[in-house]
């Protein structure tokens, strides 16, 4: 029986991580060709209207793209 938390399976094809992942210095996270970083906050929602909580939803929605956590409209 192994103790190993993090290995490649045969072949390269797959990588699992079963402990911390830690991206330090200048390393970053690629997904789809772009870099991932933590989304801006949100603040919570005061919305009284549809419209209202409709322009939060899309700021979130934004944000989460900008960080590359969401693909655009584009892709």
């Amino acid at each position: 029986m192994s103790n190993i938390k993090n290995y490649t399976e045969q072949g390269g094809g797959r990588w699992v991580v079963n402990g911390s992942l830690e991206i330090a210095g200048e390393g970053e996270l690629i997904l789809g060709g772009k870099a991932v970083a933590p989304a801006a906050n949100q603040a919570d929602s005061t919305a009284t209207t549809i419209a209202e909580l409709k322009t939060d939803f899309n700021a979130l929605l934004a944000k989460l793209q900008a960080a590359g956590l969401m693909a655009g409209s584009d892709g």
